[in-house]
């Protein structure tokens, strides 16, 4: 089984919504990732059928279906925001697709539907309508109407995002075990870094209608290609700062880093979880969340040019609801881009010895 999109571009209102996008998807689970805005749902509704490119071409095993309607497409579509039939119940919502496609007995509708309304922890659901169930429960339902009918494409639109997080988690491991070996292509998005992480998949980063990079997502996290990738992966935000070089050293607001760059300014991109506290560091005051807590404080020189910098500092604060501490950065960890490309100029950390 394989997708091939070739030079799909799409344009509303003179705007790019897709740009030369050009993809080789082999069976097995994709993850696509990017913010909001980065065309991740336009592509999966051209991939659907639901929408016309303005130009390129979308092939199945070889066969062209660019011009293929949506009713004679083997693809399934789970949407973020949950549709079913709120007249059907639960059983009827999966049964549906099997229905429609007429070539499923009475028998095997019946067991497909339990066998994966069971799958998807909602077996004992099957007798309720839509409006009966939690919004998490509605999901599951949705997913598991899609999942029903073999397909030979299923598009999963961040289909978790309205889960709760122990549920997330779980039908996080579960789907991936599910798809890995299910012969099917399935195109998963996302705008979590740690969910494309999780699932341990080949990879597609979109920003701004475009293909940024395709790889492993633990190999782009360590080592982004470019300052957008860095961006995509990173939660909570990458802190950047300016950097420049000089004598093998590398100067930022938050202290000089001994690390050689080839071009004397830089960007500086420091990973939030690679902020220590101790040592001898640069001296920074944590401030208090909204909530008056300091689980993911942000870190501010008194200075007025210094920067604010976010971390994973786990400490208390005072009654005040701050507290100065030492900060200090492992400079292995540090990021470097070229300023005006974005092109990586230094990637994570150096690899171990043999």
């Amino acid at each position: 089984m394989e997708l091939i999109l070739s030079g799909v571009s799409l344009h509303r209102g003179g705007v790019p919504w897709l740009a030369d996008v050009n993809l080789r998807l082999a069976a097995g689970m994709t993850i696509l990732i990017g913010p909001g805005n980065a065309g991740k749902t336009t592509l999966m509704r051209v991939v659907a059928g639901l929408v016309q490119p303005d130009s390129g071409q979308l092939l199945v095993n070889g066969q062209d279906v660019t011009s293929i309607s949506v009713r004679r497409r083997s693809v399934a579509f789970v949407y973020q925001q949950f549709v079913n039939y709120p007249s059907l119940s639960v059983y009827e919502n999966i049964a549906s697709p099997l229905r429609l496609a007429g070539d499923f007995a009475k028998g095997r509708i019946d067991h497909r539907v339990r066998e994966v309304a069971g799958f998807m922890g909602i077996g004992h659901l099957l007798d309720r309508r839509p409006a009966e169930l939690s919004g998490g429960q509605q999901q599951r339902t949705a997913i598991a109407r899609a999942l029903a009918r073999p397909v030979d494409v299923l598009l999963l639109d961040e289909p978790l995002a309205n889960l709760d997080y122990k549920l997330r988690e779980q039908l996080r491991a579960d789907l991936s075990g599910m798809f890995g070996d299910s012969g099917r292509i399935v195109l998963y998005s996302t705008a979590d870094p740690a969910e494309a992480l999780t699932f341990a998949a080949p990879t597609v980063v979109m920003g701004e209608g475009r293909v940024q990079h395709v790889g492993e997502a633990a190999e782009m996290f360590d080592h982004p290609p470019t300052l957008a990738v860095a961006q995509t992966l990173s939660d909570p935000p990458l802190n950047l700062l300016p950097g420049t070089a000089e004598d093998g050293s590398v100067r930022t607001p938050l202290g000089v880093l001994p690390i050689a760059a080839d071009r004397p300014e830089v960007l500086v991109g420091i990973r939030p979880a690679d902020l220590a506290e101790g040592g001898d560091g640069i001296r920074f005051t944590l401030l208090a969340g909204p909530d008056g807590t300091l689980r993911h404080p942000a870190l501010t020189r008194a200075a007025a040019d210094d920067p604010r910098l976010s971390s994973r500092l786990l400490t208390a604060a005072d009654p005040a609801g701050r507290r100065t501490v030492a900060v200090t950065l492992d400079p292995d960890r540090a990021l470097l881009f070229d300023p005006q490309t974005g092109a990586a100029l230094r990637t994570g950390p150096p690899a171990a010895p043999d």
